[in-house]
């Protein structure tokens, strides 16, 4: 198999895109019937990762007439247009309203993924942009927390069924599938969960039970053996040891199964095959959302895998110069640092927005626990981080330089957390501070 972090096998070897759980308990949650079969396919709603080679030429992105700019969800903000350094001549986004479209280029490390990407009359334009890292986790984070096209913040080729493994004669698919549910199978209370970092905004309107971002397994009692369809066999044997993610939802199907495009893929084979039809039916009845697992297996098969800590802080911005400053830095989402100019004497400003830290539910700082400010500028910017609860400063770490961290207890009261930075003198600096749990 292709290594870890390439086009072929994307994200890290303990990517949970790349491991399996072991022992799992299952929530007592079944898909419901919904008005089509359950499908494993590609289509209008499905992607193609397209590899960007050091031949191919520049590109850029623009808004949609009418658009006051391409999203960007991780500066939170409208660009007048995204360049992407190497455009691969075949790229074509999917026909559906989503108009899915990933850009994999390995020199640069990266994903580039698309939302309503389309080509009118030789301009290509874009609805959202995001990024995220080839050999990276494949899921958002508190501070870069949407990383990609889906509504689970993902990138849309992960977990997609690829057209190189579809014939490779493996029993089963080592990394986990991407499915989508429809309505009445999720959670209108939930809006997602861990790993996910976002879900539909609409949620609301569903009427299930089962969050964005959940894992879904068959249990290992499953028989697979008795699946007529190898196509379908090697999906399902792939839910009984990886299981597939929740990635976003679709209208009327009760799952479906990514593949990726560009490839014919069809389990009926061009006509309605009532096997095939029936162990569908037979996997949605069986398909549980995971509920908790003993431990981990990622990619080289090493057990109880342990992740560094999440940061949790974000360089996003808005900034506000501080009286007696001129320059204001610019936020750089590539590097995820913030960047000043020239500058003539040291430049301070602070985000006063409460941005620094997202959204995601599961990713904000817990009272009482300990956590680790760090900052990095080999140019001799600072940061420093206070936090204010009814007129009273809770903390304040003071301004560290490159290399230094600061450690604190989070406090037990709400308040409004400050971000500020102080630039070096010269051409650049560059800055960057994290905010990440102690665990002893």
């Amino acid at each position: 198999m292709a290594s870890f972090g390439t086009h072929e096998r994307p994200f890290s070897p303990n990517s949970l895109w790349n491991s399996r759980p072991r022992q799992v308990k299952w929530a007592d949650v079944i898909i419901p019937p919904a008005q089509y079969f359950p499908r494993v396919g590609n289509g209008s709603f499905s992607t193609t990762a397209f590899l960007a080679l050091p031949t191919d030429k520049a590109q850029r992105v623009y808004p949609p007439v009418g658009r006051p700019g391409v999203w960007d969800p991780d500066a939170e903000a409208h660009l007048p247009y995204v360049d992407i350094a190497k455009w691969p001549v075949a790229t074509i986004p999917a026909a559906g309203s989503d108009g899915h479209a990933d850009i994999v280029d390995p020199s640069a490390g990266l994903i580039h993924s698309f939302f309503q990407l389309r080509k009118i009359d030789g301009r290509w334009t874009a609805t959202q942009y995001a990024w995220t890292r080839l050999d990276g986790r494949g899921w958002g984070n508190g501070a870069h927390y949407f990383q990609g096209a889906r509504a689970a913040a993902v990138p849309s080729i992960a977990g997609v069924i690829r057209k190189h493994e579809i014939n490779d004669g493996a029993p089963q698919y080592y990394h986990a599938l991407a499915l989508s549910l429809t309505f009445n199978a999720m959670s209108p209370e939930v809006q997602y969960v861990y790993p996910a970092t976002s879900g539909d905004t609409t949620y609301k309107a569903n009427e299930g039970r089962i969050p964005m971002g959940a894992l879904l397994m068959l249990p290992p009692d499953f028989n697979t053996s008795t699946i007529t369809s190898q196509p379908l066999r090697k999906v399902a044997n792939t839910l009984k040891t990886y299981g597939a993610y929740v990635v976003d939802r679709n209208y009327g199907t009760p799952f479906y199964v990514y593949v990726e495009n560009g490839v014919a893929y069809d389990l009926h084979e061009g006509k309605w095959n009532n096997s095939v039809a029936t162990d569908l039916l037979r996997i949605r009845e069986a398909l549980r959302p995971v509920a908790q697992a003993r431990d981990w297996v990622d990619g080289f098969e090493v057990s109880s895998i342990k992740l560094p800590p999440l940061n949790l802080m974000s360089m996003r911005g808005p900034w506000s110069p501080l009286k007696g400053s001129t320059v204001k830095p610019n936020y750089d989402s590539k590097t995820q640092r913030l960047v000043f100019g020239p500058t003539q004497k040291n430049e301070t400003a602070e985000n006063l927005s409460s941005r620094s830290f997202s959204g995601v539910t599961w990713a904000k700082p817990v009272p009482g626990r300990l956590y680790e400010f760090k900052v990095e500028s080999p140019q001799g910017g600072r940061a420093y981080l206070r936090y204010w609860s009814n007129g009273v400063e809770q903390f304040n770490t003071r301004p560290i330089r490159h290399g230094e961290s600061f450690r604190l207890i989070w406090p037990n009261v709400e308040g409004v957390p400050i971000l500020g930075v102080i630039s070096g003198i010269g051409n650049r600096t560059e800055i960057r501070a994290t905010f990440t749990e102690v665990v002893q």
